[in-house]
């Protein structure tokens, strides 16, 4: 296990390192991360370096027993940068370009721009790529802006040419005959701003994630020519701007940063997006930043409760992180993130959830070697693509459907029955799996059709959303009825869809709300799970949610956004017909299982303020304590306990 924070050094005089780097280690923290917007202090003017200060931050940490990450700097250019080049800087959808004094005001597209990126990222390996003491690399900080310049436009242009060839083909796919849009000039094709062509907005979404993988990869190979060590960025989980799978593919590791802002931890949106960011390598991941007690930027930037901090850290590593590492150690003086939680405060004396962190410190280091060497295992998955997401998100076609919560709200009702759901991309492997749930595959084509019904022949269980089947890969509709290729195997089909105003009853018993289809059987086969109670007069009575056994296996489609409860009960129930094993537990507790050669790790967090005693079908000894569990556990408010035993 690794634990820390994000440090920087250029904010403070050198004499003040070895008292803050004692905290740390008082705190049981064996890692930092450096230098991810030091740009101006490591190449103060054009092509002069100073890293000098750096290497002696690395070695001090290094004193303490601390090993360092280094951040690329390249999300703060300097203003000597961008005073000298401006054709760098990011331009608005507005057309207007942005001003020094921010982070990410670059353009990720500009040539110039990558150039510079690779050479201090080149500079920092040449110096540091083997030291002894620098473990991993992060490389920029949280991808998040696009630009709107006229380089990027121009390689829009390129990306589409290079992917479509013609533009007799962009104009067919993209029935570009609708309003006048067709194109006679790869030139003529613009940047999407506002409401535009779905082909087209899909396709910008696409470019500006190859926009950064390509800015990323001239800064990893600058990396990997002098270094060994990991690479990775840190993202920002269920996020739209890019493709988290395009853009992790060349990383050696996944990692990503996790903040609750107002409020509480949702233990469940929280879990997803861990679950997510596990899934873009199918291994343990990296949480490179999460809050010590609050934010600086939410509508009410309220404190974690006492114990909050602690539980929201062992539910990362319940859910596959190796690493948890808080933002920040402590404030600067002045800058944007004045006022962000730290576990520091400005006269350098700890915050009163420093006590925690320091606490939580120590209950790691007395788990790790339970921990070293396991993961997670599922027979679940939940398929995600950014395609998908992106796709419903241009045209949601009703104002509160939110794909993402759409998501959630089927995660939502199988992981509190499960102790580990798998969340990937659609065209990764399905092996291993009884139960694979895709809560809107909007965009289906037949080779992926062909793979899923192939899944359920084999043995296994598909549960389809509303949504699924309706377009083709250029975001156009496909000439077929919902769930388009997927509907032989379902043998049934979508009739209508409808936005709803107002939440539907269904028979026997729930509601459907915001968006449902009405589902007609082409098959005698075919099984009615739930009905629509009286409505519109379109969908009383018809078919909300189908089944069908198919070959060894069996594939639902629900056709609606059901209620909570209606969805725990499907959800129930699909776990039953696939034999996934569950592992129910108290409410308000939450059960993560980790397993390694001849072990198994279960890690227990109570997410509420009242203490808790649940049932568990497990015993082994609470490494915590080093007590002895037998099935039953007393969890305080926000309590804990990590009980290791033989796997089965």
């Amino acid at each position: 296990m690794r634990f820390g924070c994000a440090w920087y050094p250029e904010h403070w005089p050198e004499a003040r390192w070895a008292a803050d780097l004692a905290l740390m280690r008082a705190a049981h923290m064996n890692v930092v991360r450096v230098g991810e917007f030091a740009w101006s202090r490591m190449e103060p003017e054009e092509g002069r370096y100073d890293l000098d200060w750096l290497e002696r931050a690395i070695d001090a940490a290094a004193s303490h027993g601390i090993d360092t990450v280094i951040g690329t700097p390249t999300a703060a250019p300097p203003a000597w940068l961008t005073r000298k080049y401006p054709d760098t800087l990011l331009v608005r959808d507005t057309g207007r370009p942005s001003t020094h004094g921010n982070r990410c005001h670059f353009s990720p597209a500009s040539e110039r721009y990558v150039e510079f990126c690779r050479s201090i990222a080149a500079q920092l390996a040449r110096r540091f790529g083997r030291h002894a003491h620098v473990i991993g690399w992060q490389i920029d900080n949280e991808y998040s802006v696009v630009s709107y310049d006229e380089a990027t436009r121009a390689a829009f242009q390129a990306f589409l040419r290079s992917r479509y060839g013609t533009l007799d083909r962009i104009n067919e796919l993209w029935t570009t005959a609708y309003w006048s849009q067709t194109y006679d000039d790869w030139s003529e094709i613009p940047l999407p701003v506002g409401p535009h062509n779905p082909g087209l907005m899909l396709e910008f979404r696409r470019f500006v994630s190859r926009v950064y993988a390509n800015y990323q990869r001239a800064q990893l190979e600058a990396i990997r020519a002098h270094s060994d060590r990991f690479v990775t960025h840190n993202f920002l989980g269920w996020f739209e701007a890019v493709d988290l799978d395009e853009v992790t593919a060349d990383l050696d590791l996944a990692s990503w940063d996790s903040y609750v802002g107002s409020g509480h931890l949702d233990p469940l949106a929280e879990g997803v997006r861990h679950d997510l960011v596990r899934g873009l390598k199918r291994r343990n991941f990296w949480l490179m930043e999460t809050q010590p007690g609050s934010v600086n930027w939410a509508p009410v930037n309220n404190a974690l409760n006492r114990g909050g901090v602690r539980a929201m850290a062992w539910h990362a590593v319940g859910h596959g992180a190796d690493a948890v590492l808080y933002w920040q150690w402590r404030s600067a003086l002045n800058g944007q993130e004045q006022y962000h939680g730290s576990l520091v405060a400005p006269d350098g004396r700890p915050r009163p959830v420093y006590d925690e962190v320091r606490a939580l410190g120590a209950d790691l280091a007395r788990a790790a070697h339970a921990l070293r060497d396991t993961s997670l295992v599922a027979e679940c998955a939940l398929l995600d693509s950014h395609d998908d997401r992106w796709a419903i998100q241009l045209q949601r076609h009703h104002a509160d459907f939110d794909p993402g919560a759409h998501a959630a709200s089927f995660y939502r009702a199988l992981r509190p029955q499960v102790h580990t759901v798998d969340v990937l991309h659609p065209s990764r492997p399905l092996d291993g799996y009884r139960l694979v749930v895709a809560p809107h595959l909007h965009l289906c084509d037949e080779a992926l059709a062909a793979r899923l019904e192939q899944f359920v022949r084999r043995g296994g269980h598909l549960v389809l959303g509303p949504r699924s089947g309706m377009k083709n890969e250029h975001n156009a509709l496909l000439p077929s009825r919902q769930p388009g290729p997927l509907a032989g195997a379902l043998g049934a089909h979508v009739e209508e869809y409808y936005a709803l105003e107002a939440p539907v009853a269904l028979d026997p018993a729930g509601q459907a709300q915001i968006w449902a289809e009405w589902l007609e059987a082409d098959q005698s086969d075919v099984d009615v799970v739930l009905r629509y109670g009286r409505s519109n007069g379109w969908l009383d009575g018809r078919a909300a949610v189908v089944r069908r056994a198919l070959g060894a296996g069996s594939i639902t489609y629900v056709g609606a956004w059901v209620d909570g409860d209606t969805m725990n009960r499907l959800a129930a129930d699909w776990l039953a017909v696939s034999g996934v094993a569950r592992t129910p537990a108290a409410h308000g507790v939450e059960v993560c299982r980790r397993v390694g050669r001849g072990r198994q790790v279960w890690i227990c967090i109570n997410h509420s303020r009242e203490a808790h005693s649940v049932n568990v079908p497990f015993s082994g000894l609470e490494v915590l304590t080093g007590r002895r569990c037998d099935g039953a556990l007393s969890l305080g408010p926000y309590g804990v306990a990590v009980v290791e035993d033989a796997a089965p």
